[in-house]
């Protein structure tokens, strides 16, 4: 193309040998080409002739100046008498080295000592007798002298020359190419992006791609040390175990592959090592920036040759390793594998490296191997610790600390807004849509966004959950090899495929959704972004570029658990989920804190990093608690620590990691587990129950159970490698859990075979690397009170204590036992626990929770303690979200009762509302008929548990009427009856009230809802204090202020139940009261009120006889009468 003539740089590129410049014109014709065929035929036969004949003509210059050189040092005569009197030099240990002393000089060597300081110097730059030439600085000059008679005479005249020594050959070609070196330039232009002298990077696929695309960086381990240090042998058998069980791309270098090839002509001076250093070097360059583990073996006895291989791989960025088989003499000596030290003591070996010729120990190595004191595995295993630790076992850079391995996808994720940014960020969400998020799903944001999910950046959508749940993997590009980076960021394309896919897949077995409620799918149709709000009302996220697909409820439970059992915990939280899914990708407002008391324990996935870190850790394993920690738990950690440490870690690390997120009703408390984990740190090594605090880090894993046993072990496994966790201690039946009654195939009965979750586990396609490591059996020895495997030899000094013996001793407040313990003591009947099975402060602690199990005081899992917003002279009790939650005004006795209808002196249009339940809250708060006070108090559902909405997030103020009854025995037109209550009010501005407050509210109309049967009358209105207060009157107003609002409120009146399993409510009227209207009902059921207090005249006995549980006696109503 023409275009590109003008732009080419002019390439410098090395000259081709005759050799391969023939063979690159024999491959040409042979393929079909021809010079004949060639427009540019005779340029190209020239040329090819200049290629060919050159280097031939220069070889045929060279060897005349040798000729020459010699003929001006001394008669042949002369020379034939000094090789009669010289020894010669014979290695019968190297044939190689033989052959090329021959071919240097035609035969044998006469030993010579070599000059004391050499002067290299190209052929052409030697001068003729009587004359001084001087050439690239360097000068020769030769003089004829005459004896001291004045006579000259040519057989006894005495020639001083400063020449090279040529009875030297191998010193003579070391020096030329010595200054051959020095004079070429430190680079070739390879292409036009690079400059001539510089790297020529540009010029080839980057590195970080590279390593990327294979699954492995390369490195060049330099095994350097004398003769028989095991150089060879630890190399062949690294190379074994890397290639053979871990798949890498592993390539050894040695004097042994290397002489009868590229170092062929290189004998054993100085010279020759050190260019045989050199070459090898670069080939272990070339070798590792292609991505090969290159293992070299070579004496290479001096620390400058060492060094120039060293500054090579610096210069380009490439891992060097100086490994140093440090083994004393008398060691090598004894192994002596091919004879030579024997040699050397015998005579016959002279000049042999470590004995009589040097050899310059590393002064700073990466690596030392103490081949001597070292088994065979233990130094390769020394050797790939020290690889695996720096990374270059896997191609992406190395994004966590030495020791511990990256997350899946090579990336730390953590998605929280940075501090700049989060004003903004916030005034952003404000003017989003809304989407309701549970506190399970809280647990899941928490899990994302702090990195525990690697590489998920948000809620699934529906291609990456299709991927987990088929193939319990996800792909991934983390680099852009194949084009598809963002695949798991893009909107699920079902009509489109790359090309080529993802090479790369990493574990991810359970599905990890957002699921909504058709009100909030339309709610965000057509967002480009949704704000995330917690049942508390708290906006914690944003959530960009919204996937809504269907939620199939059905495919997804029966893909993830595998076992049909409708009244599985998880499988009913699935099927209670809205009809639609959201994905997309989240960015966290702020850190997620759940104020119980143990925030200090939640550490995101980076700062746990860290923490393992600062401890030193060479590696980490984790253990997950879903129960107290007893000493048999205590042993095995301990146990799995020190095996570590036979494996040669320094420093293993235990991650005490007990499951934070939710939990079924039955498991031990969060915070029980956490507090008796405390104690099991303090009291450290001293107990047998106990952990070293030195060497021990607890950390709370934030994600829910799902008790989806062999699928959600792995991702159990999976999100602990993501805060550096490289093995898992996983014992078992993990993750699994009894079926209820409605199971069909175990009913009462483990739902997975125990054996299960290890094996999946084990063989999991997406785990990589990550090791597991297995429980044993474990009993109390009572002869020393310690848990531990049970010695076979004596089963009569061990008893087992299984987990339901525990928890009924626990119970029963057991107390240590103060007797000597025997097989056949009955501990239950004895109540007391044996001294070593945990520790007493932990023990008390069990005990409390299971005295007093059905309290209200413990934490089952991480949900919110929010305080909620409230008025002013108001004050709380208990809880805001349990059951024991209650809020009560200070100036007025019954918030029912005897506060006014409305302020005084305004309009029947101005009525005052008691907020129940603020804006965005869902907390089903409402005013208690029953009780002193008619305080505030949290509503419930039919098994006790406290009410939440579910359906969405509430755009809306939501309270009551004072002074206002839907009298039951009041029937509407359409024949329902009053619901009983006090008048709902919905306040439709844009700013939150708090709760208790007492509001003046403008009436805009009225909405009249069929609830189960009952007419349930809700009023809207708009709050004098909002912004649009002024400019809204009537619902016509509201609808051009505030578009969709009405027909909203619509949707959510008759439908907000369905989300939770039951029927849609109607509305007596699809249009809307007037003003005129709503005030009319408002006087209505402030009459009925009136006649409730008896206010005017009314007995209760004439009344509905469910007024008998209300309380009424408040100064307002029936306090001051009957």
């Amino acid at each position: 193309h023409s275009e590109y003539k003008t732009t080419m740089a002019k390439y410098a590129y090395a000259p081709l040998s005759i050799d391969e410049d023939r063979r690159r014109r024999s491959n040409h014709l042979s393929s079909g080409g021809g010079y004949d065929n060639d427009p540019n035929a005779a340029g190209s036969n020239e040329d090819h002739l200049v290629h060919e004949r050159m280097p031939l003509c220069v070889g045929f210059c060279v060897l005349l100046a040798i000729i020459y050189v010699l003929s001006r040092t001394g008669s042949q005569d002369a020379l034939g008498q000094q090789q009669q009197q010289q020894p010669v030099v014979t290695n019968n240990n190297n044939s190689n080295q033989n052959n090329n002393n021959n071919y240097a000089t035609g035969g044998s060597i006469p030993v010579s000592q070599p000059a004391s300081e050499p002067v290299p110097a190209p052929a052409q730059s030697f001068a003729k007798p009587e004359q001084t030439t001087s050439q690239s600085g360097s000068s020769y000059s030769t003089t004829k002298t005459t004896s001291t008679g004045g006579s000259s005479d040519s057989s006894t005249a005495k020639t001083e020359c400063n020449c090279p020594d040529v009875s030297n050959p191998e010193e003579l070609i070391g020096s030329l190419r010595e200054k051959a070196l020095a004079n070429s330039p430190p680079h070739i232009i390879e292409c036009a992006k690079a400059e001539r002298g510089e790297s020529q990077d540009a010029c080839h696929l980057p590195t970080r791609d590279r390593y990327a695309a294979l699954g492995q960086k390369g490195a060049t381990l330099w095994m350097t040390g004398c003769s028989g240090a095991g150089k060879t042998t630890i190399a062949t058998a690294l190379e074994d175990k890397l290639v053979k069980l871990y798949g890498k791309h592993v390539y050894r270098l040695d004097g042994d592959n290397l002489r009868t090839g590229i170092n062929r002509d290189l004998g054993f001076s100085k010279y020759d090592r050190a260019e045989s250093v050199r070459r090898t070097g670069e080939l272990a360059t070339l070798f590792t920036d292609a991505g090969v583990i290159t293992l070299v073996g070579l004496i290479s006895p001096y620390q400058e040759d060492r060094d120039a291989v060293r500054k090579r791989h610096e210069e380009q960025g490439l891992a060097f390793y100086e490994v140093f088989l440090d083994v004393p003499r008398e060691e090598l000596e004894k192994r002596d594998p091919k004879g030579q030290y024997a040699n050397v003591a015998a005579g016959k070996l002279k000049h042999f490296t470590c004995i009589d010729d040097p050899y310059e120990e590393p002064p700073n190595p990466e690596i030392v191997l103490k081949t001597h004191e070292q088994e065979l595995e233990e130094s390769v295993d020394q050797l790939f610790r020290r690889l695996e630790r720096d990374g270059i076992l896997f191609g992406a850079p190395k994004v966590s600390p030495p020791g511990l391995p990256n997350p899946d996808g090579d990336v730390v994720v953590d998605l929280h807004v940075p501090p700049e940014l989060k004003a903004q960020r916030r005034a952003e969400a404000e003017t989003l849509p809304k989407v309701l998020i549970t506190d399970m799903e809280l647990n899941w944001l928490q899990t994302i966004g702090e990195g525990w999910a690697s590489p998920l950046k948000g809620f699934m959508r529906e291609g990456t959950l299709l991927e987990t749940l088929h193939f319990n993997s996800i792909l991934t590009d983390p680099f852009n090899l194949t084009g598809n980076a963002l695949r798991l960021e893009r909107q699920t394309d079902f009509d489109n495929f790359p090309e080529y896919p993802p090479a790369s897949r990493v574990s991810m077995s359970v599905p990890i959704t957002l699921s909504c409620t058709s009100y909030t799918e339309e709610a965000i149709r057509g967002a480009h972004s949704v704000a995330l709000v917690t049942q508390m009302g708290q906006t914690v996220a944003i959530l960009r570029d919204p996937e809504v697909y269907e939620n199939r409820k059905e495919e997804i439970v029966s893909r993830m658990f595998g076992v049909i059992d409708m009244e599985h915990p998880y499988i009913k939280h699935i099927y209670a989920g809205g009809d639609y899914l959201i994905g997309g990708e989240i960015e966290l407002l702020d850190r997620i804190r759940y104020n119980d008391g143990l925030d200090k324990w939640r550490k995101t996935a980076k700062e746990l990093m860290q923490e393992f870190q600062d401890k030193g850790a060479d590696t980490v394993y984790a253990f997950q608690t879903r129960n107290p920690t007893h000493a048999g738990h205590a042993y095995l950690m301990r146990s799995a620590g020190e095996d570590l440490r036979k494996k040669g870690y320094e420093k293993p690390v235990l991650w005490l990691s007990p499951l934070g997120g939710w939990t079924k009703e039955d498991d031990v408390p969060l915070d029980v587990r956490v507090k008796q984990h405390e104690q099991v740190l303090a009291s450290g090594t001293d107990h047998p129950g106990g952990l070293d605090p030195e060497t021990t880090v607890m950390a709370i894993w934030p994600s829910p159970m799902v008790y989806a046993g062999p699928t959600e072990v792995q991702f159990h496994a999976k999100s602990r490698r993501s805060a550096g966790a490289s093995y898992f201690v996983v014992g078992r039946d993990p993750a699994g859990m009894k079926g209820s009654s409605s199971a069909v195939a175990h009913p009462d009965d483990d739902l997975y075979d125990g054996n299960h979750g290890r094996y999946v586990l084990q063989n999991s396609p997406g785990i990589g690397d990550m090791k597991m490591l297995s429980f044993v059996k474990v009993m109390y020895d009572i002869t020393d009170n310690v848990m531990k495997e049970p010695d076979p030899e004596r089963p009569q000094d061990f008893i087992s204590i299984s987990g339901s013996k525990m928890r009924l001793l626990a119970r029963n407040g057991a107390v240590p036992c103060d007797e000597h313990l025997s097989k056949n003591t009955d501990l239950v009947e004895k109540n007391c626990v044996p001294s070593g099975f945990m520790v007493p402060n932990g023990w008390n602690m069990v005990v409390d929770y299971y005295k007093n199990i059905d309290s209200d005081r413990w934490t089952p899992w991480s949900r919110p303690n929010v305080e909620p917003p409230v008025a002013s002279r108001t004050k709380q009790q208990g809880k805001f979200g349990s059951t024991n939650y209650i809020l009560q005004r200070t100036d007025y006795e019954s918030l029912w009762h005897d506060i006014p209808l409305r302020p005084s002196g305004e309009p029947e249009t101005i009525v005052n509302m008691v907020t129940e339940i603020p804006l965005y809250f869902t907390p089903k708060m409402e005013i208690s008929k029953e009780h002193p006070g008619n305080y505030i108090a949290q509503d419930t559902n039919k098994d006790g548990s406290s009410r939440y909405y579910t359906y969405g997030v509430p755009f809306f103020n939501y309270g009551a009427i004072p002074q206002t009854w839907e009298d039951p025995d009041v029937v509407s037109e359409g024949g329902y009856n009053g619901d009983n209550d006090p008048l709902d009010v919905i306040e439709m501005g844009s700013s939150q009230l708090t709760m208790g407050s007492i509001t003046p509210c403008r009436v805009l109309g009225s909405l009249e809802l069929i609830d189960e049967g009952e007419t349930d009358h809700k009023i809207l209105c708009i709050a004098l204090t909002d912004k649009d207060a002024n400019s809204i009157y009537n619902l016509d107003d509201l609808n051009r202020i505030k578009p969709g609002h009405v027909a909203r409120l619509k949707d959510w009146l008759k439908r907000y139940k369905t989300s939770d399993g039951k029927p849609e409510n109607a509305l007596a009227s699809e249009t809307p009261k007037t003003v005129e209207q709503a005030t009319a009902v408002i006087a209505e059921t402030h009459l009925r009120w009136r006649a409730l207090c008896g206010h005017d005249g009314t007995s209760l006995a004439s009344l509905s006889p469910t007024v008998g549980k209300f309380w009424l006696d408040s100064a307002g109503c029936r306090g001051d009468h009957d």
